[in-house]
């Protein structure tokens, strides 16, 4: 009797964990919830982190695009990252006539798959140490790990890091990243 109890409550105990996990909700960005049932335009003007990445979505005219079915994974770069660029380099990149080379710059930060951080562990793991990650923008990027988190090289050898990962959406996944990756030019 005491056996089929402890059994019973065992199983329970399990079950109750994976309902947690499988119902964990999405972390914050930038102070703000982010929803799966939302695609990753509708998720992003929400986070005060992302307010220049959101700008440079719509000066771009990607909006429709990454709010389309996808699957899409967005290495989105924080306000920082974009502060970080050297003096000037945001405002030129957001006028009119530089929109392809905005776009250029935007689109090596969006995969046409959707891919969790496990997932790309594993590709690394597979690939002996360093994953090449192709872009919609035709980037390639070396995704590598790091004592445990995952960083991006980019094609002028720039290193970003995912500070935080997994960041469901309707149409893909968000790993934020803390460099805006940069296209050879």
């Amino acid at each position: 009797m005491l056996k089929t109890a402890l059994r019973t409550l065992a199983i329970a105990t399990v079950l109750s964990a994976a309902t947690v996990t499988a119902f964990a909700a999405n972390p914050k960005v930038g102070g703000a919830a982010m929803y799966e049932g939302k695609n990753i335009v509708e998720n992003a003007v929400n986070s005060k982190d992302h307010t220049t990445l959101v700008a440079a979505v719509k000066a771009a005219g990607l909006v429709e695009t990454l709010q389309g079915k996808g699957p899409f994974t967005v290495f989105a770069p924080t306000n920082e990252a974009f502060a970080a660029l050297p003096k000037g380099t945001v405002e030129t990149l957001l006028k009119p006539e530089n929109k392809a080379q905005l776009t250029k710059v935007l689109t090596c930060h969006v995969v046409a798959a959707d891919a969790m951080s496990t997932a790309i562990e594993k590709m690394i793991k597979d690939d002996k140490g360093t994953h090449d990650v192709k872009t919609v923008g035709g980037c390639i990027l070396k995704a590598k790990e790091n004592m445990g988190k995952i960083t991006l090289i980019d094609e002028m050898g720039g290193v970003a890091h995912v500070t935080i990962a997994d960041v469901k959406q309707s149409n893909g996944v968000i790993h934020v990243v803390d460099k805006v990756l940069l296209p050879k030019m």
